[in-house]
C-alpha cells in the first residue's frame, strides 16, 4: 500500500520557493513511485487548476531520475472508456516497468468510467497561496528598479486581482503589462521608490480598468497598449483645451456633452431620481448610496447607448428641442473632437454606445457657460 503525505509535499514547496529551486525538492515526494530500477506505481492521476507546477514538476522529476518519458496530450473525457481502462492497466499488459502519469485539471471522479477500472495514486496541486504567488513573481525584477520596488508593485497588483485570479500565468502576464504605468510617477520625479502610498494611489484605477478589460478578455494585450496610447494623446488634447478660458462649442452641444458626463458617472438605475419629477420615494436610493463603497469617479466613465444619451439631454436642456439631424450631427462632431468617444463597432448602427472623455473640472467649466449645477445631478457628490 503506497501513502503520499501531502503535508510534507507542501512543506517541500514552500521550502523550494524560499531557496529558489522551485520544483527539485517537490519531486521528492514522487521518487518512490517512478523509479527506474525497481516496479513503480502503474499509473498517476495529477490534477489541480490550471499554473499550478503540474507539468514542470514531472519534467524537471524524469530529467533528474534520467526516466524515457513520452507525453502524449489527448482528451481522456472525449475517447472511449475502455482507453482510460486499458492506459491505467499499461504495466500489467506490456509487463515492463511502465508508469502512466495522468495531468488534469479536472478532478478524478469526472473520468471514472462506469464499469470500474483500476484505481490510479490520486495526487492534487493546489493553488499558490498568496505570499508563495508574491514569491514567484517578485523573481521577475526588473533590471532597471531593484527587488523591494518591484516586490511592493507585485504586492500591489495582489492586492486587486487575486481574489478573482490565482493563475500564475495570468498574473505574470498583468505584471508585466501594467509595471511601465506605475514606473510613471518615478520616472517624472513626483515621487520616491519608498513612497508606496502615493504609487498605489496612481496605479489603482489603472489595474482596475485593466481587470474590466484585458484579465476579462475584451481587449487584447497590444489593444490595450494601444488604447491606452491613444487615451494619452486624448489627455494632452483635453489639457490643451481646458487651459483655454472658454471652448467654442455649440449651444446644444454643450448640453450634449453634459448628458453624457451625466450617463458616464451616473449608474443608470439612478436616471428616475435625476430627471422625473415624480419619481417616487427616494429612501432606497439613500440607502443604496451610504453602503455602496466605490466611487464611480475612481472607477472611470461607462459607455451608454445613444438612447440613454438623449433621454438626459431632453431632460436637462432648458427648451424644448425637436430630435433633428442638427443634434445627430453634434454628437458626431463632439466624437471628433475626442471629446466622447464612440465604443461600439461602427457596424452597430442601430445601437451605437458612447463614452464622455473629459474631467470633471473640464465638465464643470462647459456647465457654468449655461447656467447648469452639474454637481446637483452626480451621484457621488449626493
Amino acid at each position: 500500500m503506497f501513502l503520499l503525505d501531502y503535508k510534507k509535499l507542501n512543506e517541500y514547496r514552500s521550502e523550494a520557493l524560499d531557496s529558489l529551486v522551485p520544483v527539485i525538492d517537490v519531486c521528492l515526494g514522487l521518487k518512490s513511485y517512478i523509479y527506474p530500477h525497481q516496479y513503480s506505481y502503474p499509473s498517476i492521476f495529477i490534477y489541480g487548476h490550471r499554473a499550478s507546477g503540474k507539468s514542470h514538476v514531472m519534467h524537471v522529476l524524469m530529467k533528474e531520475l534520467e526516466v524515457r518519458e513520452i507525453s502524449t496530450p489527448f482528451h481522456c473525457l472525449d475517447t472511449d472508456a475502455s482507453l482510460l481502462s486499458a492506459l491505467l492497466r499499461l504495466q500489467e499488459l506490456v509487463e515492463d516497468n511502465v508508469t502512466v502519469i495522468l495531468l488534469s485539471e479536472i478532478a478524478w471522479d469526472k473520468f471514472r468510467p462506469n464499469t470500474g477500472c483500476f484505481e490510479p495514486l490520486l495526487l492534487h496541486f493546489p493553488d499558490y497561496s498568496k505570499s508563495e504567488l508574491q514569491q514567484i513573481l517578485s523573481q521577475n525584477v526588473h533590471p532597471s528598479y531593484s527587488a523591494g520596488f518591484y516586490s511592493a508593485y507585485i504586492n500591489i497588483l495582489l492586492g486587486v486581482f487575486y481574489s478573482v485570479c490565482r493563475d500564475l500565468r495570468e498574473l505574470r502576464h498583468l505584471a508585466a503589462l501594467n509595471f511601465s504605468k506605475f514606473c510613471e510617477p518615478l520616472a517624472e520625479g513626483k515621487v520616491k521608490e519608498t513612497d508606496t502610498h502615493k504609487l498605489w494611489k496612481h496605479i489603482e484605477p489603472h489595474l482596475k480598468k485593466a481587470m474590466q478589460t484585458v484579465y476579462l478578455r475584451e481587449v487584447s494585450s497590444l489593444q490595450w497598449e494601444q488604447m491606452q496610447q491613444m487615451e494619452e494623446e486624448e489627455a494632452g488634447a483635453l489639457r490643451g483645451l481646458s487651459a483655454h478660458t472658454h471652448v467654442e462649442l455649440p449651444y446644444y452641444s454643450k448640453f450634449l456633452l453634459i448628458a453624457a458626463y451625466l450617463a458616464s458617472y451616473n449608474p443608470a438605475r439612478t436616471d428616475k431620481r435625476f430627471f422625473l419629477k415624480h419619481h417616487g420615494k427616494i429612501r432606497k436610493t439613500n440607502f443604496l448610496k451610504k453602503n455602496e463603497k466605490t466611487s464611480n469617479h475612481l472607477l472611470g466613465p461607462k459607455p451608454f447607448p445613444l438612447d440613454r444619451l438623449l433621454a438626459i439631454f431632453y431632460s436637462v436642456v432648458d427648451s424644448r428641442v425637436a430630435p433633428t439631424a442638427s443634434i445627430f450631427s453634434q454628437i458626431s462632431s463632439l466624437v471628433t473632437l475626442q471629446l466622447l468617444a464612440q465604443v461600439s463597432h461602427d457596424d452597430q448602427l442601430d445601437a451605437p454606445k458612447y463614452k464622455c472623455a473629459v474631467s470633471l473640472d473640464f465638465i464643470c467649466a462647459i456647465a457654468r457657460t449655461v447656467n447648469f449645477d452639474i454637481v446637483k445631478y452626480l451621484y457621488d457628490f449626493l
